[in-house]
This record gives structure tokens, sequence and C-alpha cells, in this order.
């Protein structure tokens, strides 16, 4: 890797790709690090203009098109890429190429070949890569594996980890949203799930060979709509009796006083005039058995590692909302946790003892996107932060593990359409 061009003293300054909830959520703790947004790249005018207005970047640089922002003289430190899944690689090249340092919201790409292109010309380049699995960065996270290098449980041998999408953020984001369709944006288990198997290789500590995979779209489809249901919630026979409903979750949240995500995603500025707009009009007051999605709404994902050690991954929609729940199992103890609290079984003792990994931690917040998920949206900046200033690359994730996590996602997505296990080799980038 070239060294890192870091050659200023102040403030960090962040020029941010894509202003929507995640862009959003990450120049917010960016501004509140010490750092200053200076740019903004977005094609839509309005979300532009909000997020220019709260972090203070005036109209001269609200751009509507990155390519603008990549084309003029270097203007900051860094940049955060929050585009959709498909627009991840060709401005993450493009802007390692002007020397910035990247934070990447996941997936790193979509492809194999594009991951490793990104991986290629950050290191080429010289400048800081951080993909935002940000489930590695959480209280919970950073104290299980303490836990687990403390020797006291023993080593890993298994983990069982459970996504439980909630039935809401499914029909939200996988059934109305932006990551409905594979061929506009990715897999369902790479748009919701790569910082999952990110996490399980994280807490194991060894490469992952061997990948089997189960999946498919069971539910959300016109077979399943129920007789007398509507194209649209807002006119639907149904309406009342369908847990689905749009009009009674988006218009809940409105008259509970949210207007953050997810009612952000239909409209910039969410009032009762514009939701109303949205669900007669949008693609988030459709039926959801009237939709065009085509991602899996459940998949199952087997792994074997180095040594013989093993992990399962179950993501389903169809989960009442909660946060990961986790088993992991060492040859000393069985440990449990839930996001927040790590329950740790011990087999000479036979004593159980509970661990509340946020105590005393700062920015633990819940589980979701709107939460910060746990504490992990403000570690990974953070963090960036911190690799930028002291010039250390330890302090984020190493590309080359994010692509090789990647890859298991690639691998299990080869396996769900083959029906065969799949084998992982290392390759470097």
């Amino acid at each position: 890797m070239s060294p890192l061009r870091i050659e200023k003293s102040g403030p960090i300054t962040v020029a941010v790709v894509g202003a929507g909830s995640r862009g959003t959520a990450y120049a917010r703790l960016l501004t509140g690090g010490g750092a200053s947004v200076v740019a903004i790249a977005e094609p839509r005018a309005e979300y532009r203009a909000r997020l220019g207005g709260e972090v203070g970047v005036d109209a001269p640089r609200q751009l509507a098109d990155w390519r603008e922002l990549a084309s003029m003289p270097r203007l900051a430190d860094a940049v955060v890429i929050a585009t959709l899944d498909r627009e991840h690689a060709e401005p993450a090249l493009a802007f390692a190429g002007r020397g910035y340092h990247i934070l990447l919201e996941k997936p790193m790409a979509t492809t194999e070949v594009e991951c490793r292109r990104i991986v290629r010309a950050a290191r080429r380049n010289g400048v800081l890569l951080a993909v935002c699995h940000v489930l590695r960065y959480t209280p919970y996270t950073r104290a299980l594996k303490a836990l687990l290098s403390s020797g006291q449980c023993g080593e890993v041998a298994s983990i069982r980890r459970l996504e439980p999408v909630g039935w809401w953020h499914q029909a939200h984001s996988f059934v109305r949203g932006n990551w409905r369709r594979e061929a506009q944006s990715s897999s369902m288990l790479l748009a919701k799930s790569c910082h999952d198997l990110d996490w399980i290789r994280h807490i194991m500590g060894r490469p992952c060979t061997l990948v089997s995979s189960f999946g498919s779209l069971t539910h959300f489809r016109a077979e399943d709509k129920p007789a007398g249901a509507g194209d649209r919630c807002v006119e639907c026979g149904v309406e009342e009796s369908c847990p689905y409903s749009a009009a009674r979750f988006y218009t809940g949240l409105l008259e509970a006083g949210q207007t953050g995500w997810p009612l952000d995603v239909l409209t910039p500025y969410p009032d009762r005039e514009s939701l109303q707009r949205e669900l007669r009009t949008g693609p988030y007051g459709r039926c959801v058995f009237s939709s065009d999605n085509d991602v899996v709404d459940h998949q199952v994902v087997n792994m074997e590692f180095e040594g013989g050690r093993t992990a399962a991954l179950t993501m389903t929609a169809f989960t009442r909302p909660r946060g990961r729940v986790d088993d992991v199992f060492c040859t000393n103890a069985e440990i449990t946790g839930d996001g927040r609290y790590l329950e740790v079984f011990d087999f000479l003792t036979e004593t159980v003892r509970t661990i509340d990994t946020n105590a005393g931690a700062s920015g633990a917040e819940g589980h979701t996107a709107a939460e910060g998920h746990g504490g992990g949206d403000a570690g990974v900046v953070n963090a960036f932060l911190q690799a930028i200033v002291r010039e250390d690359p330890s302090l984020i994730t190493d590309p080359e593990e994010a692509l090789e996590s990647h890859r298991m996602v690639f691998a299990a997505e080869r396996s769900r359409r083959s029906g065969r296990t799949v084998s992982i080799r290392t390759r470097p980038a």
C-alpha cells in the first residue's frame, strides 16, 4: 500500500455522495465528531438542499452529479459514498484516484470483480478505505471479541446468528423500497446481511472455506394476495386486516411524531399531506402482493471455517422488531447475546453471568438504522476519523478482510442458485 496522503492540519473535511438516509446519518455523525462537510452530490434536489442546509454547505457546492465533484480539484480529505448499491464502484474508483479517503457504505459493490478493483484502487492511491460494516463497531461486538480473546471461554467451535429483518422492515425496504429488485440493487443477502457474514467472520477469527445456502421469496407474491385486496393500501377492501398495511404503518409513525427514517425515505419533509401523496402515488403505498419485488424473504447460510469450525446465519422477514440473536458455542462456555447483553454459562462452575455491554458505552443506541445500529454507526465514523488523524489504517476494518466477507456472500448466492456447496479459496486482491 502506498503511504497515506494526509497533508493538512485542522478539522477533517468531507464530501458526501448520496444524501439519502445513510449519507445523511453519516454526515450528521461526522459533523458531530468535529469534521466539516464541504460538498454534497445528490441527484434529488430536495434531499440535496435538506442536507446542505443542515450541515452548512452552500448551494454552489450542492451538486446533482458526483462526477462533477470528482472532476474538480480535490475539495476534501475524505468522501462518504452512500449511493445505491449498484452505484458504489464507479465513484469509489474515481475518488480513490483523486486521493480522497473513502467511507463506503456496505456492500462494497455488487460483484467480486468490482470489490477487488476498489480494494486495489485504494491501495494503489494510498488512501484509507473503510467499508461500513457497522456491526463490528458496536460496544456489544467489542465486548464479545474481548471476552473471546481473554481465553476464559476456550475456543469458538460454532456460531449461530439470527438476523430478524422484521415484517415491516421487509415490506418497507425489500418489497416496496430501493432494494426490492436484485437487478436494480443487489441480492437480499448482500444488501441486508453482508455485514452479518462479516460479523461472523470477525468473531470466528479465521477464514471461511465452504458455504451452502438456501432461500426463496415465499410470501410477498401475487399468488398470496388476499381476495378483495387492492393494488394500493389506501384503496384496499382488506387493509384493516392486513399486517403489511402501508397506510396504517406510516401514518402511525407520523402521528407518533416520527419524521426521520423510514418516513424520510418516502418524502424529505414528512407531514400528513406529503405522506398521503406518496401513499397514493409512490412505491411505498403499493400492496406488498402487487409490487415488482423479486428478492428472497428468508434465507439460511451454512459456513465451514478453517479447522472445521462452523457457523449458521438465518435471515428472515417473518419476525417481530428486535435485535440480532447470537449463540457462540465455545469449548469451555456457551455464550448467548441479543445485541446488548451477553449471557455466559461456564461449563466448569455451571454458573451464569450476564454482561451489559452498554454499561458506560456512549452512543450505544438501539438496533435499527434509525437508532444507529447499536452504536455501530457512530463507531465506524469515529474509527474512520481517528484513522485519518493518526494515520493508522489498523483502526478500521482491513479492506482485504472486507473483501473476504463479501466473497462469502457471493459464494452463498452461487450455492443458493445451484443447490451446491461452494468452496472459497483465499485470493489476494
